[in-house]
């Protein structure tokens, strides 16, 4: 394997600090199909590496610092400078998010929690067409945006346009179930029939970025309580504005909770 080496190979330790990154991120990139050494030892496993590799090599450490996630990362290696303008656009909506909520949070420690205007409604029982997913409690966001999505696609198939509705569970767990639904009474192929049940209803407006409907969420939930309504159903989220062209702080999403009535 000497012969190798001195053919141009580096063995994965020398080549690892070329690239200043450590020899477990070069072999869980290997792993990953991100960035395969340029040879193997059959007998032993010893991974070697061409020094005309560690280009890839530090743009993955420059995404990974930046913390690009691993598929984006495999996308621009594919695809170049094509794929990146992708990443520059998710770090910058990112980032637009992040100072939406620090916004927020200025806001809160100096003039505390919103109160909007909340109110009891009576709804009726509504037909849907339902896309469901599962999500981790930092995930929600993302994958009610892909249930969107999927529904959205599968519904302008069918001819049916309706705001969308996304429910979420009161109690989070590790793993939140996720459902998006159109009203309708039409068959939408790839989506499941259901029926929201109608009853009485805490309902408020959010205007706002979706990111802080939890902002509006928490002042449903105390208003209820402060005047002795037990939450009887999920969180309703009602879809009201087109995102693709209403700027973040413009968003209207109107939120209800399902109160139990009194005897």
């Amino acid at each position: 394997m000497l012969m190798r080496v001195n053919e141009g190979y580096l063995p994965i330790g020398r080549f690892a600090r070329l690239c200043r990154l450590s020899v477990k991120q070069l072999r869980n990139y290997d792993d990953l199909g991100l960035l395969v050494p340029a040879h193997v030892d059959p007998d032993t496993g010893y991974r070697y590496y061409r020094p005309g590799q560690s280009r890839d090599a530090l743009v993955i450490g420059l995404l990974r610092s930046l913390d690009v996630p691993l598929p984006a990362i495999g996308r621009v290696l594919t695809a170049g400078t094509g794929a990146l303008g992708g990443v520059r656009d998710a770090m910058e909506a990112d980032l637009a998010r992040r100072r939406r909520n620090l916004a927020a949070l200025e806001r809160i420690l100096a003039d505390g929690l919103p109160r909007p205007d909340v109110s009891l409604v009576r709804e009726p029982a509504r037909r849907v067409a339902a896309v469901r997913d599962v999500a981790p409690p930092d995930g929600i966001g993302a994958v009610t945006s892909a249930c969107v999505a999927r529904l959205m696609d599968a519904c302008a198939a069918a001819g049916v346009v309706r705001a969308p509705i996304g429910l979420f569970p009161l109690d989070l767990t590790s793993e939140v179930l996720v459902t998006v639904g159109v009203e309708t009474d039409t068959a939408v192929p790839g989506t499941a029939p259901d029926v929201l049940r109608g009853g009485l209803f805490a309902s408020a407006t959010h205007v706002g970025p979706y990111d802080q409907i939890g902002l509006t969420a928490h002042a449903l939930l105390a208003w209820a309580g402060d005047r002795g309504h037990t939450p009887a159903g999920p969180l309703r989220e009602v879809y009201v504005s087109d995102p693709a062209s209403t700027p973040p702080e413009r968003l209207v999403t109107h939120l209800m909770i399902e109160v139990k009535e009194s005897e």
